[in-house]
């Protein structure tokens, strides 16, 4: 079964999937086609795993860890069906990363693997955006690379009972196929995920956990429509727009297009992949902004 959240007469109104039509515990039906989506959880944290589907691994030329690593996105990046994903424009390169989002169910606290599936509610389709402008600075924590408003859409639907092996995932640009891949390529499934965060971080109804993207994740621009789609858990479509305004150069850490952003970014399509690790980059090359840090030598 499909559960999803969308407007329903300007009210948050949570909806059943039938066929094409969402059905209102009242009765009322509205076209899935027609409807205003909104994310079908509210989390309390986004936790996302880094590398996981061997192709992505492939790509990059490195070494899976013993073990999985990762970073948060704030919940403000939240983001539906059908949202605008707002690229700043002083910043160029926003990359798509199509993945499949863990939906928790019950608390779930020091578990066993083969107790996870217990305390999952279900699955859903995501696209876990990076705007990789901000790599140099914000590599280690990925804040502002992935965390930025608008950079977490989820749905359309949380899905009951899926099973999530030898199911296909693939990521379209304006209809053209980039990332094409299956959930047997990764290194560690869903219920690993959920008894690995689970060990330090209590997880609780509606929490968030992003599986990793397979191979080919690249920059999109403003005017993209962008859809990732899951078998057996539906189709996640957004459009890129330009935001209003640039980043302040006034605080913080300015966009750059260094070999750190571009390697990333442009995934095997970096010219130096393969033949050598990228530059690092020293803090007096970085764009530094007007207010200046208070006891800087």
């Amino acid at each position: 079964m499909e559960f999803r959240r969308i407007l329903l007469d300007g009210y948050p109104t949570d909806v059943v999937l039938d066929r094409d039509t969402l059905v209102a515990r009242d009765g009322r039906r509205v076209e899935a086609a027609a409807a205003t989506h909104l994310p079908p959880v509210s989390p309390t944290k986004i936790l996302c795993c880094h590398l996981n589907h061997i192709s992505r691994v492939r790509e990059f030329g490195v070494e899976l860890p013993p073990a999985p690593t990762y970073f948060q996105k704030p919940i403000s990046a939240l983001n539906a069906h059908g949202g605008a994903v707002v690229r700043p424009s002083n910043c160029k390169y926003l990359n798509y990363e199509g993945e499949i989002a863990i939906i928790i169910g019950r608390s779930a606290r020091n578990i066993s693997v083969a107790e996870a599936p217990n305390y999952i509610a279900g699955y859903t389709v995501a696209n876990d955006y990076g705007l990789h402008d901000f790599r140099d600075t914000d590599a280690g924590s990925m804040l502002r690379v992935k965390g930025a408003d608008t950079l977490c859409p989820i749905g359309p639907g949380l899905v009951a009972d899926w099973d999530f092996n030898h199911k296909a995932m693939r990521t379209t640009v304006n209809g053209d196929v980039r990332q094409d891949g299956s959930t047997d390529e990764m290194a560690w499934d869903m219920h690993y995920l959920v008894a690995d965060l689970a060990r330090l971080i209590t997880l609780v109804p509606g929490d968030i956990i992003l599986s990793g993207t397979p191979a080919i994740s690249r920059p999109v621009q403003p005017g993209d429509v962008v859809t990732v789609e899951v078998e057996g858990l539906g189709a996640l479509t957004n459009h890129i727009v330009e935001g209003p305004t640039p980043v302040s150069d006034e605080v913080g850490a300015q966009p750059t297009e260094t070999e750190e952003v571009l390697s990333t970014a442009l995934g095997a399509e970096w010219e130096f992949r393969g033949q050598r690790r990228p530059n690092a980059t020293t803090r007096d090359q970085l764009p530094a902004p007007s207010i200046r840090p208070k006891f800087q030598s």
